[in-house]
């Protein structure tokens, strides 16, 4: 196994520029850092480019290294100079990998027959939309779209905070809101808006019928322009005396809440009748 102890060597100034969005974009490539990212990108073929790891990773993580050696991607033993190089938190997980860019075309993510879906516009703080991906994912959401004006979901931060779900579900990058909403509707998805101006509730609408749901900026939520796309404005009912919920936690609430209704429904269609007598 190649060893890498300095800084400065080519290999690793390739991949620590992969931690600004021009040369992710330029190379079609990021970083996903952590065992838990680097297991769901080996997971998936010819995603993976390669593998750092600290000789500490190597020992606690054996299986990742060996699939990922199994699978033909070079892996580096990365000394502890080198991976806080590399890295963007505190205390680096000693697992590092350069993956090649995982998001499809719309039309792909959100096609007809699709039940559940996330559109994130004008969400810009990595972190919440990492978290929405993961919800997302732990919902049986069938995609997510992050919007032309919203962060770019191969940022380090939003990797990390989407745990892995980056790699499990559909993510579409850099379209247009009014173009996401119309394929959504196209596909036969009733757009349901996220906000707190909302008139009406999550207790008052149908959420059985299958739904894109709408998110916008974590600090302005969305635009009357934005608001208009939808088919109706819904706000997460605030039963005590908090002011609001943030977007992740907000977004979490509403695709649950479709979710459920939707395997309800789902399960009662499925459910053979008793003939009586």
């Amino acid at each position: 196994m190649a060893e890498l102890t300095n800084i400065r060597s080519p290999r690793v100034k390739a991949a620590r520029r992969l931690t600004k969005r021009a040369f992710r974009d330029r190379d079609r490539a990021f970083l996903a850092e952590g065992p838990q990212a680097v297991r769901e990108a080996l997971a998936i073929k010819d995603v993976t480019v390669e593998l750092f790891a600290t000789v500490e990773a190597e020992t606690r993580h054996a299986d990742i290294v060996a699939a990922a050696t199994a699978a033909g991607v070079p892996v580096f033993r990365a000394s502890g100079e080198v991976m806080a190089e590399l890295t963007q938190t505190v205390t680096p997980q000693g697992l590092l990998a350069v993956c090649r860019f995982v998001h499809v075309p719309l039309a792909e993510a959100v096609p007809p027959g699709s039940r559940l879906v996330a559109l994130l516009a004008h969400v810009r703080d990595p972190g919440n939309a990492g978290t929405v991906l993961r919800t997302a994912d732990a919902a049986g959401a069938d995609a997510v779209v992050f919007t032309d004006a919203s962060v770019d979901p191969y940022n380090g931060k939003c990797v990390r905070a989407s745990a892995g779900s980056l790699f499990h579900l559909p993510v579409v990058t850099g379209t247009p809101v009014a173009q996401a909403v119309r394929q959504a509707r196209e596909a036969g998805l009733t757009i349901l808006a996220a906000d707190g101006a909302g008139t009406r509730t999550l207790d008052d609408v149908d959420l059985g019928r299958p739904t894109a749901w709408l998110f916008g900026n974590e600090a302005w939520g969305l635009p009357p322009e934005l608001l208009e796309l939808a088919d109706e404005v819904v706000r997460v009912p605030i039963y005590g005396r908090a002011e609001s919920l943030n977007l992740a936690t907000a977004a979490a609430v509403c695709l649950y809440a479709s979710a459920r209704v939707q395997r309800q429904t789902l399960h009662s269609v499925e459910e053979p009748t008793t003939p009586a007598g």
